[in-house]
């Protein structure tokens, strides 16, 4: 028969002290880890400064706290000396003053690091919940590194808090391993949800494009997590494994959008190493089988990581080079934050089977007056994730994909994302770094991603029809010489051999007003380029000259209508008249589509050669005017 004993005090009374008393069982010269996050064993802290006085030259070492870092004062230099792993805000100012140290080390090796006594933790001082029956404590919303510095510490001292959540996963510890008991009860420390701008928003936007029903997610804590979580609402079946978690998960779990039944890995689990955020989320956290706590040797290996299929990790960063590096522990030469998880997680989507690893940050620093997309880092920034590990990379501007490019692709695509007002010193200095052409232009105007639309042909095959971008130069050129000599003919009414830098950019060069371009995208990504349309203003007549160019071994599938008719919905919104193109006689399949667009079309004939007008003012249900049988510039 199982005995059950509420008062764990009782039970344990031998173990049970107050702070002050558990931290004079801590010797001289040893290391001390404390508690991460929200779990920070505040009271025991608090006694290491007030009631330590017999301690010399004690290394105290973390992960980020959330309470405060009293042993950082200055003046308690001969007894303590911190070691962060990951520099909170609570003691960066000591690390900039060199009354602390910086430790840059990968979140996935530090429990190596500490199971193998390289980094030795002598002292854990953690935070728990109340023993149940058996004598096991949880280690509640924070197991990441604490789970291996209890597992080798020679002295662990804990706070035992009924609000802390008792936590599933590996996150139970029995009172054997535990020297002291401190009971305490006070509410965790919270952090509070930051309000959204538009530029948040539009960065959520912007990722939440990239992720695919089914996908899992790791993702943090912050202003552009939560826009990511917001955007996330129409998606189905999402999963999560992740260093932290927040309330933005917790919410998508209750409206189902998370369920974690498509995960490869641990199926209908919701992996995390330590929670960070409201106290409805401690609360829904308690107990809860559907969260899995693990220390982040597990959550943060690459390899494990990787077997997530479609493994979505969304990263942010202080500054990204013209080249693709990622700053992300210092700012302007000093130490901020710290390695973190972001190199683990990049490299295990990377490698997952669909994944997508992603950086995001706004474009902008200092009210706009510095751009995060920089020609070069100063002296004294460190590269967190090298140019080689980065594929996507997400500013309230637009996406750029790095993965596959050289160092021109990538510059281009880079000042694509930065804010107008710096892409013109960042096009610039590419220049005077050789990066890019010295002829290349790069516009002020902002992509129109709202005008991206994914469609289906008559025989089901999936596409995406998108703005084009000046970073699209090499598909385009790849799509024109991949033509027959007669779709050349068709497309510029003459033997064309050859589409060099000069007349591409020329071709993507676009304002999105008063010219624009639209390419149709296939693959698993929607990347391949297989059709292109783009018109021209004459403002003369308020028409636009259009023209289209479609890969020959999809033709006649439907891709010229499909581009028709979304070049007729953007013309027709942009106020436009219509549209005029010139359209070889022999070109049948060409005029099909014309005719099918329901625009009244007038046709001339010279030399072979139709010069087509097609309106938007037809009479609504009449048919359009049929000409002879023309063809215009281009093909279906």
């Amino acid at each position: 028969m199982q005995q059950t004993v509420t008062d764990w005090q009782t039970r344990f009374a031998d173990k049970v002290k107050t702070a002050e008393e558990a931290v004079r069982a801590i010797p001289r010269g040893r290391r001390i880890l404390v508690g991460s996050g929200a779990a920070e064993p505040s009271d025991l802290v608090n006694a290491l400064v007030e009631s330590g006085d017999h301690l010399a030259d004690n290394e105290i070492v973390h992960l980020m706290t959330e309470g405060p870092a009293p042993y950082v004062r200055p003046g308690l230099e001969r007894r303590f000396r911190h070691t962060a792993f990951f520099i909170g805000q609570n003691v960066r100012e000591a690390v900039h003053e060199g009354r602390a140290d910086f430790m840059p080390v990968f979140l996935s090796e530090i429990p190596s690091l500490i199971l193998s006594r390289r980094v030795r933790i002598d002292v854990a001082l953690i935070q728990v919940s109340p023993p149940d029956a058996h004598g096991f404590v949880s280690l509640g919303v924070s197991v990441d590194i604490v789970r291996a510095a209890v597992d080798s510490a020679d002295l662990v001292l804990a706070e035992v808090n009924p609000r802390m959540p008792r936590t599933h996963g590996d996150s139970f510890l029995h009172v054997d391993r535990i020297t002291h008991l401190v009971p305490v009860d006070r509410e965790l420390p919270e952090r509070a949800i930051e309000p959204l701008d538009e530029v948040d928003r539009a960065i959520g936007r912007h990722v939440a494009a990239l992720v695919p029903d089914g996908a899992t997610l790791q993702t943090g804590i912050g202003k552009i997590p939560n826009a990511v979580l917001a955007a996330l609402d129409g998606r189905s079946d999402l999963g999560v494994h992740t260093e932290m978690l927040s309330d933005g998960v917790m919410e998508l779990v209750r409206r189902g959008v998370i369920t974690n039944r498509r995960k490869s890995l641990l199926p209908g689990k919701l992996v995390t190493s330590f929670l960070l955020g409201s106290r409805a989320l401690y609360a829904w956290a308690h107990d809860n089988p559907v969260l899995e706590m693990r220390g982040c040797a597990f959550t943060n290996d690459p390899l494990i990581i990787a077997r997530n299929d479609r493994m979505i990790a969304i990263n942010a960063a202080l500054a990204v080079d013209l080249t693709g590096q990622v700053a992300a522990d210092t700012l302007m030469g000093r130490f901020f934050s710290g390695i973190g998880g972001q190199v683990d997680f990049i490299r295990g989507a990377a490698r997952s089977r669909g994944g997508k690893p992603i950086i995001a940050l706004r474009s902008t620093a200092k009210d706009g007056t510095i751009s995060r997309i920089q020609p070069a880092f100063e002296q004294g920034a460190g590269i967190v994730t090298s140019r080689g590990d980065v594929h996507y990379v997400v500013t309230e501007h637009g996406v750029a994909d790095l993965w596959g490019r050289n160092i021109r692709q990538r510059a281009l695509a880079l000042i694509e994302i930065a804010h107008p007002d710096h892409r013109a010193d960042l096009l610039a200095a590419a220049k005077q770094r050789r990066y890019v052409f010295s002829d290349q232009v790069v516009s002020r105007a902002d992509y129109p991603f709202q005008e991206a639309r994914a469609a289906s042909l008559p025989s089901g095959e999936a596409l995406l029809c998108r703005p084009v971008r000046l970073s699209d130069e090499a598909a385009l050129q790849d799509l024109f010489y991949r033509l027959s000599d007669e779709s050349v003919y068709r497309r510029f009414l003459s033997h064309k051999r050859e589409h060099p830098h000069e007349e591409m950019q020329q071709l993507v060069n676009l304002d999105y007003d008063q010219n624009m371009a639209i390419v149709a995208c296939a693959g698993p990504e929607r990347d391949a380029v297989v059709g292109m349309a783009r018109y021209d203003v004459d403002p003369k007549n308020n028409l636009a000259d259009i023209a289209f160019v479609v890969r020959d071994e999809w033709q006649g599938k439907g891709v010229g209508t499909l581009l028709m008719r979304r070049m007729a919905e953007i013309a027709r919104a942009r106020g436009l008249s219509g549209f005029e193109a010139d359209v070889l006689l022999s070109n049948k399949a060409m005029m099909r589509v014309l005719e099918k667009s329901g625009l009244r079309l007038s046709l001339d004939l010279e030399a072979g050669v139709y010069h087509v007008t097609a309106r938007f003012d037809a009479p609504e249900g009449r048919a359009p005017a049929a000409g002879p049988g023309g063809a215009a510039t281009g093909h279906p």
